[in-house]
């Protein structure tokens, strides 16, 4: 029988690749902010914030999570 890992204070691999692919998508996009407004890297940070909550959520529910 498999026993399931205990993750503790958010140290799961979920939660650390979600926060950085989150944390860089908020980088790119304030870097489009800075230059003289470029929507289109603007935009590809706010696509990366969305792909790290589909990366996070997805490997919680594989049980890479709590």
């Amino acid at each position: 029988m498999s026993e399931k890992r205990e993750y503790h204070h958010g140290k799961s691999p979920a939660a650390i690749w979600g926060s950085a692919l989150a944390a860089v998508g908020f980088v790119v996009a304030a870097v489009g902010f800075m230059m003289p407004l470029n929507w289109v890297v603007v935009g590809i940070g706010g696509a990366l914030v969305l792909f790290a909550m589909i990366v996070g959520g997805t490997l919680r529910a594989a049980g890479f999570g709590q």
